[in-house]
């Protein structure tokens, strides 16, 4: 499972890295959303893949090993609330400046500055 999760998040990268480098700002968000999904898989993979809750038992004083981590959880429901919000406020951003300029194109946009 982690070979196939290996292919995917690879996959991830590159398609994310691939839609960052094109000239729409559309593509250039959609890139970066990728970037995020990628790492936050990268995350859930380093932490391991076990079925077993970090449950205690009642007589016991630590859990039965194996046992998932709860940490790479936690940080990665921390960078999917925060991943989120970015790409909510890139959105409204991007729409902004399709509205001023007229276009998505980076070039176009780097232009009309000078």
């Amino acid at each position: 499972m982690q070979i196939l999760l290996a292919f995917v998040i690879g996959g991830l990268y590159a398609a994310s890295i691939y839609m960052m480098l094109r000239r729409s700002i559309v593509k250039l968000i959609m890139g970066l959303a990728l970037l995020g999904y990628a790492s936050n898989l990268l995350i859930f993979t380093i932490g391991g893949l076990v079925r077993e809750p970090a449950l205690i038992a009642a007589d016991a004083s630590t859990p039965v090993p194996p046992f998932a981590d709860p940490l790479p959880q936690a940080m990665i429901l921390t960078a999917i609330v925060i991943s989120f919000g970015t790409l909510a406020f890139a959105i409204v951003l991007i729409r902004r400046v399709y509205q001023i300029v007229g276009t998505d194109d980076i070039d176009s946009i780097t232009t009309t500055d000078r």
